[in-house]
């Protein structure tokens, strides 16, 4: 059985390393593909206070078989002390584009 797609998320209030973090991951064959938003507005708790801050948002087209690697990979970069760290499941999509990112996920 081919492993399921999944987009994984994180953010990053830094645009350089943001684009670092989107590279890295598909050089090293951890994600197909990856795509940066423009900047968003977050607001969240963090040490007992309400923050606001500007992020970009980074989302990685990979496989379920490869998330395991691109999570601690991206943990072991990742500035922040508590990253966030989403998974979203693809429920659907053209049969080309998710074999592509199943292929493109594959370890050399």
């Amino acid at each position: 059985m081919d492993p399921e797609i999944v987009i994984a998320q994180t953010t990053s209030d830094d645009e350089e390393q943001a684009k670092t973090l989107a590279r890295g991951a598909v050089e090293s064959k951890l994600a197909a593909g990856v795509h940066i938003d423009a900047p968003i507005t977050a607001f969240y708790w963090w040490q007992g206070k309400v923050e606001a801050a500007q992020e970009w948002r980074i989302s990685y087209m990979t496989s379920s078989d490869r998330l395991p690697a691109l999570e601690a990979w991206l943990h072991e970069r990742h500035p922040y002390d508590v990253p966030q760290w989403v998974t979203l499941p693809v429920t659907g999509g053209s049969e080309a584009y998710l074999s592509w990112v199943v292929d493109e996920t594959r370890p050399q």
